[in-house]
């Protein structure tokens, strides 16, 4: 049988209560029908089922409808956003575009956090890609507008078959999305039917009057969606009441300010204890919003005179039907246009704005000065892990940013063993230290991803970057505990190598230090020419190693003092130099690429 495992996000708490409340709803259908008012003839128990039932639906449908298009697209997603320039305009786009795809802003700004703290983007070019995932979130508005209710059942049987009949991944995962669609559909069906009673419930009716007053409906909409933590959701609802005639353009076009001030509480929540960087991509964040909410406050009926001449109308069409049929689409678009002339205000000024955020969030003041170092994950982040081809990329940058503390070791280890003083030595077990501190946290975290429903693919993947990071770790144990050794034992014997062993041993270092490179490669990137390059040097290396062998037995025989310690320092040296070649090997043959070119190449 298939493995079907649907995925809750970090942030499903709130979805996993409402499924519950509905299950309870269900479980209580006797007693809820016996409930009702004599005077207005509705049935409060029965809709209060449905409502709930309905938004458990809801939620559940865009919870899977977003992590199938995060399973489908992530990894690419990541790239693009990687790969964005100082141009702010390809920031704003790019922004929009991937968030429209993983219908999450969410994981949008947390790939930035990470970005903006690694130094790889500035957090001017991520002011610029947050305006653009703002925008990007009005999809989800603009999809449940469409009066395509009536099909939601067709989208749900669809994508099950897909899910349950095929046996590619991929497939499965597009059917999630179909099936996630069909599910939002059909919750706001659900919710919109249980609501229409409330169109001649007379006290209703006067609490949407007070909506009207844009004040309250901003209050309102701010803290139902930073209770269940998502925007999206809350625009869902506003738009139920629209297509049911319950509430005006304003009183809607107010929900949606709301709607975008709430959704900034995920963000301070997802900064808290979290590097200056994060919480200055969260001041921007809120910055925007309550900014933004604040100017467009004086214009709500300019706002909602624009959106109805730039809307679907139907004259033929009275009263609430006629507020039914065309207040949904002219709300979604009020959200759009809102955060989308947010982006033009904003966008002009991102670099002053960026030192804003600085200002208000300073950099903490070094207090460990004079203590040892310690290195901590820039990439690593618990909110990607149900996201897996964003936790795995993290865990590559990480595994590299390891591998480069490796490589500076390796550079200082041969001249502090050889030459150097016991200060030196000092130094390589300082970094080691370092290592060993970031490596723990690595392993920890392959180790959450590992507990995930992982492809076949994810899965051989997560496999070799966890012998990537136990390898690598090695390495730096080789230098710590056995090179180290070395350079005291010269030291407390006073021995002194030659110049011409030097530069045969210094020119052995410098061949397997561009391996140690091509390595952090092939782990980063999955480089294949940096995988056949490590692999090609086989022999190379042999040849290198035989040549120093050569020489010292050929020094062995000089008229020297304590020339039988001397060379057993110089070939424990070189051996130890040549264990780590062979780790590197080791790494190059294990990556996933090398092993589909290997699998590629046999015969049918």
């Amino acid at each position: 049988m298939n493995k079907i495992i649907f995925n809750f996000s970090k942030n499903s708490q709130t979805l996993t209560i409402l499924a519950a409340a509905a299950i309870l709803c269900v479980a209580a259908t006797p007693v809820f029908a016996a409930v009702s008012d004599a005077d207005t003839g509705i049935a409060w128990g029965f809709m209060g089922m449905k409502v709930l039932g309905g938004l458990a639906i809801f939620l559940f449908g865009m919870d899977q409808m977003a992590d199938s298009l995060k399973a489908v697209a992530g990894n690419r997603m990541k790239d693009i956003l990687g790969a964005l320039t100082n141009n702010r305009i390809t920031g704003l786009l790019t922004g929009a575009s991937v968030t429209a795809v993983i219908q999450s802003s969410s994981v949008t700004t947390v790939m930035l956090v990470g970005f903006v703290t690694a130094g790889m983007m500035s957090l001017s070019q991520a002011i610029g890609v947050i305006l653009g995932a703002d925008i990007g979130t009005t999809i989800t508005a603009q999809i449940v507008a469409f009066p395509v209710k009536k099909y939601a059942l067709a989208l749900v049987t669809i994508g099950f078959s897909m899910l349950f009949v095929s046996r590619s991944e991929k497939t499965k995962h597009y059917g999630t999305l179909i099936m996630g669609l069909g599910m939002i559909f059909f919750g706001l069906s659900i919710m919109s039917d249980a609501m229409k009673p409330l169109r001649s419930f007379e006290p209703f009716i006067l609490l949407m009057q007070d909506v009207e007053n844009p004040l309250v409906g901003i209050l309102v909409a701010t803290v139902f969606t930073a209770l269940i933590q998502s925007s999206s959701a809350t625009m869902g609802v506003v738009i139920v009441l629209a297509q049911g005639g319950l509430i005006t353009l304003e009183g809607g076009i107010a929900l949606a300010l709301g709607a975008n001030i709430g959704t900034c509480a995920t963000a301070g929540l997802a900064s808290i204890g979290k590097p200056r960087e994060a919480v200055r991509v969260a001041v921007a964040h809120v910055t925007f919003k309550i900014v933004g909410v604040f100017i467009i406050f004086f214009f709500i009926p300019q706002l909602a005179e624009l959106c109805r001449s730039v809307s679907p109308a139907y004259p033929e069409l009275n009263g609430i039907d006629k507020l039914a049929a065309e207040t949904p689409r002219q709300i979604a678009n009020a959200h759009t246009f809102f955060n989308v002339g947010l982006a033009f205000l904003f966008l002009p000024a991102t670099t002053l704005f960026a030192r804003f955020c600085e200002w208000v969030v300073p950099d903490r003041p070094n207090s460990r000065r004079g203590l040892p170092e310690i290195i901590m994950p820039k990439y690593l982040d618990d909110s990607l892990i149900s996201t897996p081809q964003l936790g795995l990329a993290r865990s590559r940058l990480e595994i590299a940013r390891l591998g480069k503390n490796v490589h500076e070791m390796f550079k200082k280890v041969l001249p502090a063993v050889l030459t150097g003083n016991k200060q030196d030595l000092q130094e390589i077990v300082n970094i080691d230290n370092k290592v060993d501190a970031l490596y723990g946290e690595i392993v920890v975290y392959l180790g959450k991803l590992s507990k995930i429903n992982l492809s076949d693919q994810h899965s051989k993947e997560l496999f070799f970057l966890f012998q990537s990071v136990d390898r690598l770790e090695n390495i730096g144990d080789i230098m710590e505990k056995n090179m180290v050794r070395v350079g005291i034992k010269r030291i407390e014997d006073s021995i002194v190598i030659s110049e011409a062993t030097l530069k045969i041993i210094n020119e052995y270092h410098s061949q397997i230090t561009r391996v140690l490179e091509d390595t952090i490669e092939v782990i980063t990137n999955d480089n294949v020419d940096a995988i056949n390059r490590v692999k090609n040097l086989r022999e190379e290396i042999a040849n290198m190693t035989l040549e120093t062998e050569k020489h010292g037995i050929q020094r062995l025989t000089a008229d020297a003092p304590r020339r039988v310690d001397t060379y057993a320092r110089e070939r424990e040296t070189i051996e130890y130099m040549n264990s780590i070649y062979r780790i590197c090997r080791r790494i190059a043959e294990s990556a996933p690429s090398n092993a589909e070119e290997k699998q590629s190449s046999q015969p049918n």
